[in-house]
Formats: structure tokens, C-alpha cells, sequence
């Protein structure tokens, strides 16, 4: 299996610490507002990613964080707390905003998407003791210094800062904001900020240096830390977290533990809609409930995702998800072939076929996730398929193709249900009009199939029913 690095920014061998298991760490969302589409093309993909680490041949122990503490918005550790803010704006405090936003993201990815759970989902404000302890263990070892706001670690300390996103430090400049708040170096950051005098927060904690709470990049160093240990195998997250928070965390948690923090380092692009970066302004933000209102189906979304690589930007548009739900149509009605009648052959052509497809789609995905060239794999069977009468009996490569092809993919080919035994019968009841000649039967039994949602093909194989498809709006 390979995967491209962007600390080497290379596609490496991926090999892992222990050669079964492998420690994969994901940035969680931050649960402070209503997810919208561009929030769930990253954790599409990092699924995809340990569904291909399990198809080849290792467990994963697989956390991926859940920040239910605010922090502020921007990388001079400045700004306004998303989490606040939205408490402010709701009339709710922040515990109370983490939790409506945490049943909707729990909801949305694993009900609605149906992503697979990982192993492990802490949330931040339970490891508030361990954050502490781990800032007192940074200060012990003299990474650190306190100004009026706060516990800054001081970058200096290190030779390699910035080595994730290759940054060039000498040619970095203090901002006015960032000269204001008393920082020694342009790329020093908060580890624990300070509750200004006079104010009272709803998530605020006691320790040695005053009230306060976590800087933002924290939380995933040490919950990195508590769950799978000094050394990771891979930490995932957005092409945004590279110049900042994955930076720092690597300074923070090297310079604590002396040891490589993780061996690779897999960043998603993001997805723009209509070409342009989403903004509440132009109203170009989109939910996993808007997709559903205008009739499609979330895996169209998930192949609208999938068919673009994770490194490079995608685009979303209503015409684009049409196009993926034409597709989804397709890889449906050929999972539905399973419930048809059929002869007891298939052809060497079409079970060799599913073999290639089987094999495309799995090395693809394990070339560095490459998604599209999998889908191209599929298509290709499906194309056949189309072409072709088939059967609706296993050969030997086809076995189990679709539970393979679902535990790869996750679109739900292999739960596709049967029609009804009612249904059956009219199929049967069209079959027998169509021997007789009673071609006003036939048809009169074709409409009645279609108004309940069903149309019928007259193939070499019988008649093979496929569920018809509605535009969507």
C-alpha cells in the first residue's frame, strides 16, 4: 500500500509501526454550528482510507477527535470563540450548543452517510486534565513562557519548526495583532489561553497559571497521546491544517516526547460549489439535508466526492450530483441482477470481468486512495453489464462481489432490498400475457409495474426488472 506524505511530499510505502495494527489519528469537526457539505468530504475519504487499511490485511485503531471546547478563529491565537459565539447567537451556553451540534454531526456521519464508526471518538473537555498536565510537562522542559493572555510554546526552542508545511520562519513577519499581544516570535502559539479579568466563560478551568482554556491545537496532541500512544502511524486532516495546526502539534508533542509524532502525514483538499469557496454571504453553502430535499440520494454525493482524488480541489453543482446519481442509478440496478430470476451459467468474460473489477478497484484505492480510477474499474463492469443480458447467478469471481465492493466503498450496494412477492407475480403474470400474445396485458401489466416504481427488461435471461429513477429537483 502506498500513501502520499506531505512531510516528505513524496507517495511513500506505508508501513506501519507494528505490522497488523495501524494508529491512524483524524481531526474531528469542531461542534459549533451545522455541518455543511465541504465539512464531510475529508471524513468521506478517511473512511475510504481505513476500509482500504482493512481490505489489506491490518486492524486499525482509528480516533478521530470531537472539539466540543471553543477556541478562537484565528491562527494568532485571537479572534472570537466559535463556540461562544454560537452560544451568544442561539441564546444557549456553550455546553449546551456542543451537544445540539454533536447529535447532529453523530446523525449526519454515521446514520445519514453511513460512514464506519472509528475506534475511538473522544471529546476534548473530557481530557482537560490530561491538556494541563501535558502544558506543565512542556514548561518543565523549558518549551514555554506565560504573557497576560496566556501559555505561549516558544518556537524557537526548535531547529525544525515548520517543517510539515516547509515553512520559511526567517522570512516570517509579526502582524499588528500578533506584535500586540506580547508573543516573542511570529510562529509562537497558545497552549493554554488565559479568561481576560472581568470575564466569566462557560467553559473555563482551574490551573496553576489562572483560569483559562486549551489553545486549539492541544486537545489533539493529547488525545493522540492518551489513546494510541507517543507514536502514530498516520494523522489525517484539511490541506488548511498544515501551515498551523498540524505544525504545531508536531512541535508540541516532539518536544515533549523526543519522538516522531507520526509517520505520515494525509491532507484532503476541499470542495468548492459552483467553482467558488462557500461563503454565507453569496449562500452557496449546501447540507446533507439540502442534497436529500431535492431528491438524491447521499451515496450520489459520496461518488460526486469519490470521483475526484482527495489531493486535488473538487467542485460540487446540482448538474455534477445529477450526473453521480446517473451513476448511482446504474450501480444499483446492476446490485439489484441478485434478486432476478436466472440460467445457471454465466459467462467466463463476465465472471473474469468481475475479477478485474474486484482487483482494479482494490489496488487502486491502495495507490495513495486513488478513488477515481477505482470508480473507472466499476464503471467499466457496469458498462458491460448494460450491454449485455446477465445472469443473476454467482460465478466464481463473483461471489460476494458486492459485500467486497461495499466494504471498499460504502454506497450500500450489497443492503439493496428485493421487490415484492406482489410485485414478483405481475412479472410473472406480464411473462405469461407476453407467451399468449396479449400484448394489451403486457402493457397494461408493464404500467402498473412502472407506477409502483418498476420497469421491466425482456432479456435471453427472462425478465429482469430494474427500479425506475426519478429526476431529481
Amino acid at each position: 500500500m502506498k500513501l502520499y506524505n506531505t512531510l516528505t511530499r513524496t507517495v511513500e510505502d506505508f508501513v506501519p509501526a507494528d505490522p497488523s495494527n495501524v494508529k491512524m489519528y483524524a481531526c474531528g469537526l469542531t461542534v459549533y454550528s451545522q455541518p455543511h457539505i465541504g465539512n464531510w468530504v475529508a471524513y468521506i475519504y478517511w473512511d475510504i482510507l481505513a476500509r482500504t487499511l482493512r481490505a489489506n490485511g491490518y486492524t486499525t485503531d482509528h480516533v478521530q477527535n470531537i472539539t466540543d471546547v471553543g477556541h478562537l478563529t484565528s491562527d494568532e491565537d485571537v479572534g472570537e470563540d466559535k463556540m461562544l459565539k454560537s452560544a451568544l447567537r442561539e441564546g444557549k451556553t456553550a455546553w449546551e450548543v456542543a451537544e445540539t451540534y454533536m447529535a447532529i454531526a453523530d446523525h449526519e456521519a454515521f446514520e445519514l452517510l453511513k460512514l464506519n464508526r472509528p475506534t475511538n471518538m473522544p471529546r476534548a473537555t473530557d481530557y482537560i486534565n490530561q491538556q494541563i498536565a501535558f502544558v506543565e510537562a512542556l514548561e518543565a522542559k523549558g518549551f514555554t513562557y506565560v504573557i497576560d493572555d496566556g501559555v505561549y510554546f516558544d518556537t524557537s526552542k526548535l531547529s525544525d519548526y515548520g517543517k510539515l508545511a516547509q515553512l520559511d520562519i526567517e522570512g516570517l513577519q509579526f502582524g499588528a495583532r500578533v506584535e500586540d499581544t506580547g508573543k516573542k516570535n511570529p510562529t509562537d502559539f497558545a497552549l493554554w489561553k488565559l479568561t481576560p479579568n472581568g470575564q466569566k466563560r462557560d467553559m473555563e478551568w482551574d490551573t496553576k497559571w489562572g483560569k483559562g482554556f486549551p489553545g486549539w491545537h492541544l486537545e489533539c496532541s493529547v488525545m493522540a497521546r492518551e489513546l494510541l500512544g507517543d507514536q502514530i502511524d498516520i494523522h489525517t486532516g484539511g490541506i488548511d491544517h498544515i501551515p498551523v495546526h498540524h505544525t504545531n502539534e508536531i512541535a508540541q508533542t516532539e518536544s515533549l516526547t523526543g519522538k516522531q509524532f507520526s509517520k505520515f502525514w494525509v491532507h484532503a483538499n476541499h470542495i468548492k460549489v459552483d467553482g467558488t469557496k462557500m461563503s454565507k454571504s453569496i449562500g452557496n453553502i449546501y447540507t446533507l439535508q439540502d442534497i436529500i430535499d431535492k431528491g438524491y440520494d447521499l451515496e450520489a454525493f459520496k461518488l460526486l466526492v469519490l470521483s475526484k482524488h482527495y489531493r486535488t480541489e473538487g467542485n460540487f453543482t446540482w448538474e455534477i450530483l445529477e450526473a453521480a446519481q446517473n451513476r448511482l442509478n446504474e450501480l444499483y440496478a446492476w446490485a439489484d441482477l441478485r434478486h432476478q430470476p436466472s440460467r445457471d451459467d454465466m459467462s467466463v468474460e463476465l465472471d473474469q470481468l468481475f475479477k478485474s473489477t474486484l482487483d482494479g478497484v482494490n489496488d487502486s484505492l491502495a495507490h495513495d486512495l486513488d478513488t477515481p480510477a477505482a470508480l473507472a474499474h466499476l464503471a467499466k463492469l457496469v458498462s458491460y453489464m448494460q450491454a449485455n443480458a446477465v445472469p443473476g447467478v454467482e460465478g466464481n469471481h463473483t461471489r460476494g462481489a458486492l459485500a467486497i465492493l461495499d466494504s471498499l466503498l460504502g454506497l450500500g450496494l450489497d443492503k439493496r432490498p428485493d421487490i415484492t412477492p406482489e410485485q414478483k407475480q405481475l412479472i410473472k403474470a406480464r411473462e405469461t400475457a407476453r407467451k399468449n400474445k396479449d400484448w394489451a396485458l403486457s402493457d397494461d401489466i408493464r404500467n402498473q409495474l412502472h407506477a409502483q416504481g418498476i420497469d421491466v427488461k425482456d432479456t435471453e435471461y427472462g425478465s429482469q426488472w430494474r427500479r425506475a429513477t426519478v429526476a431529481a429537483r
